[in-house]
């Protein structure tokens, strides 16, 4: 467990029961992002895609100590992948958010505090994740606070959509 010295928060693994907090938060996120109308994200499938298939974890900021919690108002959502380049684990940062009456309060730095530990923890050669290209306040605490390098020689692919991924098995037959 960690806390920031001096500040009336902690940060502590969610639990499955904080599937709602966790949702209230990510909806947050959306709405910031202006994609509100993108989440298909449920109670129920944070549940049990992250805490009984553990596809993911996540790390909240909890107002109060351990011992007197108050409201969760920030999180960081992460999952483990693997570089064939350096041979290592990566952690990868699928988001993180801090509801906006926090921000600026240090909260993000000690989430990605307590995500340095846990990816050194597991041997994890770097830590990845996305950042929209509007977003320049991220972007500058990213550059400035952390010291992470933007990969413009990289640019993300996705399939999204049971349709579109099925239709991969059509290479099967070849």
């Amino acid at each position: 467990m960690s806390s920031a010295p001096n500040k009336d928060f902690f940060i502590r693994p969610a639990t499955a029961g904080e599937a709602g907090a966790i949702l209230g938060l990510i909806k947050e996120l959306a709405e910031y992002e202006k994609a509100l109308d993108q989440v298909k994200a449920t109670e129920e499938s944070i549940r049990t895609n992250v805490f009984e298939k553990r596809y993911a974890n996540a790390i909240l900021a909890v107002q109060g100590t351990p011992d007197a919690q108050g409201d969760v108002f920030g999180m960081a959502l992460y999952f483990f992948t693997y570089s064939t380049w350096t041979g290592a684990p990566s952690l990868f940062l699928e988001d993180l958010y801090v509801s906006k009456a926090y921000r600026n309060g240090g909260v993000g730095k000690v989430l990605f505090g307590r995500l340095g530990q846990i990816a050194q923890e597991k041997g994890c050669a770097r830590v990845d994740w996305n950042v929209l290209k509007w977003n320049a306040p991220s972007i500058g605490f990213y550059e400035k606070t952390l010291g992470a390098e933007m990969l413009n020689e990289w640019v993300g692919m996705r399939l999204e959509g049971a349709e579109k991924i099925k239709r991969l098995e059509q290479f099967l037959q070849q």
